[in-house]
Parts: structure tokens; C-alpha cells; sequence
């Protein structure tokens, strides 16, 4: 029975839930459609809403469009209106102008035919004119009894002749006038010169004070049986003094480089203590050398002095050693700048360049830093030099000719003369007597340089002794007695001195080796 109303229930709840099942998809299906419906609606109300919003929008760019094109074609119009206005113009201006032209066509036309009537007139006045001319000379002839070329020929000749006598007055008037004139400004250029530079000189001494720490040091100087002194004088050419004087030496030399070379040497040796011949040597060697820097440092102040550029390399080692040359005493150096300051003053007196002038004036002097070594005047030397470093003509040719050897091509040439002229007749500038001295010493070395085999030599002692220093592979012991009696037959030839001249010839033969 159980069983039963089991099964029964059970189909009942399968046919509630089928009913139930199908009432739900009734009522789903039913809100379906009505959701589908009101979808509809809504969407064709928004379809409607758009076509309207379209035609809002077409209308209001058809309207934007045409406000556009009535705006653009407003301006058109204006600027049509605008075109219009000037083409009618320039139409008015050009009937003015075409007006205008065709009257000045009339008026031209006119004087046209004016001027032909004129011409016309002219032609027959100039006819008339020709032959009442050629009558009138055909009279003048027959009553003068001369043709038209011989008085020609006659009035040229008589202002010719007038013209001659006023031409050579004229020109002897403006000579002596421009003599007068010329000699004034000279002065008054000089002059000038001369007080707008003043520099102060000295003569140029033959010997030179080395101040010792005692007069032990000069025991030391001197050496064991005088070998110091000797190997002093002999490295260096000069002559060592040690008398009396208290902690001085006094070194003799006519050569300002030897000089100089045998102080810095000796102040050195004093300094180091170690004085023997070795060190003598090695001392002497470092200090040539140093000498060197010394020379160029003296020509880079000396343009450095004058205000110029830098010049080449060669040239400044050369005018360098212009300031241990001297000449009639003076420093060649000193008396070079003070020539290029003085021909600077007169350049800008003259408009003339100042630079170059000052160039010339202190190269005029530079061949006498070769005139020991090259045969010739120190114009020449110093020329030829200038020439084949490149300088300019201007410049070469005043140096040249700044004694008048050669002709003077510039003002310039005319300057540096004045300029060494003023500067070496200074008084004081100049000693004739320490001049020949000197050529005298320079002399008796060129003699014994002069014989083979001679190395170098040196006068020393005021020029009364000759030391001459032999190779001594080339020269033995007998040869060096002939030598020395050769050298002083020439010096009696060749020179007039007082007293007599002693003449030593140092052969000396050195072996050496190092223990290693």
C-alpha cells in the first residue's frame, strides 16, 4: 500500500514540477516579449531622435556654408571692386601721360625745326666766317711779307725764349729756398733727436777685477810651481794678474768674450775649491758653452730694448755677440740701439715708417760680429748676411750703405748714417787710442793663426807676449822652435810697436785612459 501512494506521490511531484517547469517558460517568454517590444520603442524613438539631430546638423552646415560662401564671395567682390578702381585709374594717368607725351612731341618737333633753321644759319655764319678769316690773313701776310708757318714759328720762339729766362729764375729761387729750408729741418731733426734721447755711455774696459774670499785663495789660484795659472791662461787666451792688490785678481784681455769667460770661470773655481788643471779645463768648457744662451739672451733684450718683432734665430745670435764687441771702445751693442732710437725719432719727424727704421738702425752694425772671420768692411759682411736671411731690400741697402760705399737707395740709408754719426761723435763715446791698441793685439793673433799647424792663439800682457798653442801631431819640438822664430820675423815685418814682443809656442802631447 506504502509502495503505492509512494510511486503516486512521486508522479505527482513529477507533473507539478513539468507544469510548474512549463508556467515559468510561459511567463519568461511572455516578459521576453515584452522586454523585445519596449527594445523596439526605445529604438525607434532613438532613430527618430538621430534623423532629427541629422537634419539639425545638415541644416546648420548648409547655413555655415553658405554664410562662408557669401562672405568670401563679399571680399571677392571688394577686391573686384578694389581692381576695378585702380585700372581706372592708371587708365586716367595713362591718357594724362599720352597727353602730356604728345605735346612734348609737338614741342620737340618744333625745336627741331628750330634748330635746323639755326643750323642752317650757323653753317652759311661759319662760311662767312672762314673766308672773311682767310682774307684777313692773306692782308696780314702781304703787309707783314711772312706766311702763316713762319709766324708761327716766330711767336713760339719768342715765348719760348721768355718762358726759358722766368723757368731758370724760378728754378734757382726754389733751390735756394729749399736748401735753406731743408738745412733748417735737418738741424731742427737732429736736434731733437738728440735730446729726446739721452743714454748714458762708458768706454769698454781691457781687464776685469775678480774679488777673492783671502788672499790664501791666491796661493791656490796660482798652484803648485804656477801649473793653475798656466792651465788658466791657456784654456781661456787671457792673462791672470796677482800682485799686491788685496783678495783681487785682475784678468787682462783685449777679447771681452775671453774676458768674460776666464771671470765666470775663475768666480767658479773659487766657489768649488777643487782648483787644478783637470777641473780648470772642465769648468772652462761648461762655461763656453753657457756663454752661448748668454749671447742669445743679449739679443732678445737688445730687440726687446727697441721695441721690435723677433727675428731669426741666426740673426739674434748675431747681433748678440755685438755686446762683447767693442769698437774705438764703445760697446758695438749699446751703440747699435742707440742708433735704432735715433733714426726712430727721425722717422716719425719724417712720416716714415718707425718699425723698419728702427730695424736698420740696430743692424747697421751687425757685420762687425763677423768682420774677425770674414775678410771685408762691416757694411758689406753685414749686408751679405741680411741678404741671405731674408731681409728686405730697404734693409740690406741702408746697411750697406750707411758709410757710403754703396749708393743710398732711401731716405732710410740717409737716417742710419746720421744715426751712427750722431751716436759715435758723442763726447766720451769714442777712444781713438784703445782702438788701435786693440787692432794691434787682433793683428798679432791674426799673424800667428796665419802659420800651419798653429791650433789658436793669444796676446797677452798688454800685446807684449804671444802665446801660440801648436797641434801636437802635426808640429814636433824642432818644428816648434822654427815656428816661434818665423812668427816673430813676421810680427818685425808686418807691425811697429815699442819694446819687443815675446812669442811662446806650447806643444803639449796628452795620454789618456780611464781605469774601469
Amino acid at each position: 500500500m506504502w509502495p503505492l501512494i509512494t510511486a503516486l506521490v512521486a508522479v505527482l511531484a513529477v507533473g507539478a514540477g513539468y507544469g510548474l517547469r512549463a508556467w515559468l517558460s510561459v511567463a519568461r517568454l511572455s516578459r521576453a516579449e515584452q522586454d523585445a517590444q519596449q527594445l523596439l520603442k526605445e529604438a525607434g524613438k532613438e532613430a527618430e531622435n538621430l534623423r532629427k539631430e541629422g537634419q539639425l546638423h545638415a541644416k546648420s552646415e548648409v547655413l555655415k556654408a553658405r554664410e562662408e560662401f557669401d562672405a568670401s564671395t563679399k571680399a571677392r567682390r571688394e577686391e573686384l571692386n578694389a581692381l576695378d578702381n585702380r585700372i581706372a585709374q592708371r587708365e586716367a594717368n595713362l591718357d594724362r601721360k599720352v597727353a602730356l607725351i604728345d605735346k612734348k612731341d609737338h614741342a620737340l618737333e618744333q625745336r627741331e625745326s628750330e634748330i635746323d633753321k639755326q643750323t642752317q644759319e650757323l653753317a652759311k655764319d661759319r662760311e662767312q666766317a672762314t673766308r672773311l678769316i682767310q682774307e684777313e690773313k692773306e692782308r696780314l701776310q702781304r703787309v707783314a711779307g711772312m706766311t702763316q708757318d713762319e709766324a708761327r714759328k716766330a711767336l713760339l720762339a719768342r715765348v719760348e725764349a721768355e718762358v726759358h729766362a722766368e723757368m731758370g729764375g724760378l728754378i734757382r729761387r726754389l733751390q735756394e729756398e729749399a736748401k735753406d729750408t731743408a738745412e733748417r729741418e735737418a738741424q731742427r731733426i737732429v736736434c731733437l733727436s738728440i735730446q729726446r734721447y739721452a743714454a748714458s755711455h762708458a768706454s769698454e774696459l781691457m781687464t776685469s777685477t775678480v774679488a777673492l774670499p783671502s788672499d790664501d785663495m791666491k796661493g791656490r789660484i796660482i798652484g803648485r810651481e804656477g801649473r793653475n795659472i798656466r792651465a788658466i791662461e791657456a784654456a781661456t787666451g787671457v792673462n791672470l794678474l796677482i800682485d799686491d792688490t788685496p783678495e783681487a785678481v785682475v784678468i787682462s784681455a783685449f777679447d771681452p768674450v775671453r774676458r768674460e769667460v776666464a771671470r765666470l770661470s775663475l768666480e767658479r773655481l773659487i766657489l768649488d775649491g777643487r782648483i787644478h788643471p783637470a777641473r780648470i779645463e772642465e769648468i772652462v768648457a761648461k762655461t763656453r758653452e753657457e756663454m752661448d744662451e748668454r749671447i742669445r739672451l743679449a739679443g732678445e733684450e737688445a730687440i726687446f730694448e727697441v721695441g721690435l718683432q723677433t727675428m731669426e734665430p741666426e740673426l739674434l745670435r748675431t747681433l748678440g755677440r755685438l755686446r762683447f764687441r767693442s769698437s774705438y771702445s764703445q760697446n758695438v751693442l749699446m751703440h747699435s740701439i742707440e742708433v735704432a732710437q735715433l733714426m726712430g725719432v727721425m722717422a716719425a719727424e719724417l712720416e716714415l715708417d718707425v718699425a723698419l727704421a728702427k730695424r736698420i738702425g740696430l743692424l747697421h752694425d751687425i757685420g762687425k760680429a763677423l768682420d774677425h772671420d770674414i775678410e771685408g768692411s762691416h757694411a758689406r759682411i753685414g749686408a751679405d748676411l741680411l741678404r741671405r736671411l731674408g731681409e728686405s731690400p730697404v734693409v740690406i741697402n741702408a746697411v750697406a750703405a750707411h758709410h757710403e760705399e754703396v749708393p743710398g737707395e732711401s731716405l732710410y740709408a740717409i737716417l742710419a748714417a746720421a744715426g751712427d754719426a750722431i751716436s759715435a761723435s758723442r763726447p766720451g763715446a769714442r777712444s781713438e787710442t784703445t782702438e788701435i791698441y786693440v787692432k794691434r793685439l787682433e793683428r798679432l793673433e791674426g799673424i800667428a793663426n796665419g802659420f800651419p799647424g798653429v791650433e789658436r792663439s793669444f796676446a797677452i800682457q798688454a800685446g807684449r807676449e804671444v802665446r801660440v798653442v801648436v797641434m801636437p801631431d802635426k808640429v814636433n819640438d824642432n818644428a816648434a822652435a822654427a815656428l816661434a822664430r818665423s812668427i816673430c820675423r813676421k810680427i818685425e815685418t808686418d807691425l811697429q810697436y815699442p819694446g819687443q814682443i815675446r812669442v811662446t809656442v806650447v806643444r803639449e802631447t796628452r795620454s789618456v785612459d780611464y781605469a774601469k
